[in-house]
């Protein structure tokens, strides 16, 4: 299924691994240098900027190629042309992504364009193929496969992302499909299916063998958990209510069950934040100050305590009082939840040890030490420094 060389995907996460150990201290610029020069890898773009003027650049190519067809049909052309082409620009996407894999383009820019071209021109040519059945489920549905297909072949990155955006909507316009009973029982079945999701991806990274994957699990775990907290916010809850059912809140009314989104709305976030702490996992840290600030959102939105100004103030004072008080309690502990900075920004043992080992096989050789000016003496069988006379 995947479309690149399995020994260069290997490469290229040992590549990463050994920048970390770098930028960690563990090993030397050269050394660095040295397995990048002894492992072949792909044709890939590790600065976001660079990538991005290579993604205009493939959008510009891919663009160009598209516009030479449509020019040469579009004499007389109909609406049914129009359908076609947009099928052809889908499969010219797909297979510029083809041509780019076997010349070892990866994560380059150019492959970034060609693949999500294609799958977006694939999208509206299903959206308007059934724009008479009135229903977004069916783009959906072709949307998320070949996104899928296209992390699963070329794993790249934002397929997956599109994957996890396409999949929610399948699941959105499926409850859609049922009527009200569905609108009405949305919130509780995306909490329950993201949080089925959440658990299927983080056994899988648990298991994973094959570690070219696990960015994308990453991806799509933490999707889940932004999913799980959205799906039952009261903000996002009331609104849809109205949106969706026409649910008129009068004053000094509420929504059905609106305890619990409340307690949800409250809970989800310190529950995120003690699992991060206790787990130390970086991106649910991130996650859980991310639904934290959404939840102060959720309650200024319908209940104003204070104005804007003393909000602010006061907020910031508190965030500020936190900031200092947790740097001085954690700022002398050398292990477990510190403030010193990481030596290794990606905390993965194997990988580590799998590039020491990459690093060893190729005689590298460690960094010279200095010699000390302090002079032990002798020592014979066990003197730590005595000599062997007294």
């Amino acid at each position: 299924m995947i479309v690149h060389d399995k020994n260069l995907l290997n490469n290229s996460v040992l590549i990463d691994e050994a920048e970390n150990l770098e930028n960690g201290g563990f090993i030397s610029k050269e050394q660095k240098k040295l397995i990048k020069k002894e492992l072949p890898s792909f044709n890939s773009q590790s600065n976001i900027l660079v990538r991005i003027g290579f993604f205009l650049l493939g959008s510009f190519l891919y663009s160009s190629i598209c516009g030479v067809i449509a020019l040469i049909g579009f004499s007389g052309a109909s609406d049914s042309f129009l359908k076609v082409c947009l099928y052809l620009f889908a499969i010219i996407g797909f297979v510029g992504a083809e041509l780019l894999s076997n010349q070892k383009y990866h994560n380059h820019g150019l492959d970034d364009a060609f693949i999500l071209g294609g799958i977006l021109n694939l999208g509206i040519a299903v959206t308007l193929s059934t724009e008479n059945y009135n229903t977004g489920i069916v783009p959906a549905v072709f949307v998320a496969i070949a996104s899928f297909i296209a992390y699963k072949r070329y794993l790249h990155l934002m397929s997956m992302l599109v994957f996890c955006l396409a999949s929610a909507a399948v699941l959105f316009f499926g409850m859609f499909e049922i009527g009200d009973v569905g609108k009405t029982i949305l919130p509780f079945v995306v909490m329950l299916v993201s949080g089925g999701f959440y658990f299927f991806t983080k056994q899988k990274i648990n298991h994973l063998k094959e570690v070219y994957y696990y960015n994308g699990l990453v991806l799509a775990n933490s999707f889940c958990l932004i999913l799980f907290y959205l799906s039952c916010n009261y903000l996002v809850v009331r609104e849809l209510s109205s949106e969706l059912l026409g649910v008129d809140v009068q004053p000094g009314q509420d929504i059905p069950f609106s305890y619990f989104f409340y307690a949800f709305t409250f809970i989800v976030p310190i529950v995120y934040l003690v699992q991060a702490l206790k787990t130390k996992n970086r991106i649910m840290l991130w996650i859980s100050f991310a639904t934290i600030a959404f939840t102060v959102f959720t309650i200024r939105f319908y209940y104003s305590v204070l104005p804007i100004e003393a909000a602010l103030t006061l907020g910031g004072l508190i965030m500020f009082a936190i900031a200092y008080f947790s740097i001085q309690k954690l700022k002398n502990k050398e292990s477990g939840l510190t403030f010193k900075p990481d030596r290794i920004k990606h905390s993965n043992t194997i990988l580590d040890a799998q590039t020491l080992i990459v690093a060893s096989s190729l005689g590298l050789k460690p960094e010279i030490k200095t010699e000390s000016p302090m002079d032990f003496g002798g020592g014979g069988f066990s003197g730590g420094g005595s000599g062997e006379s007294f």
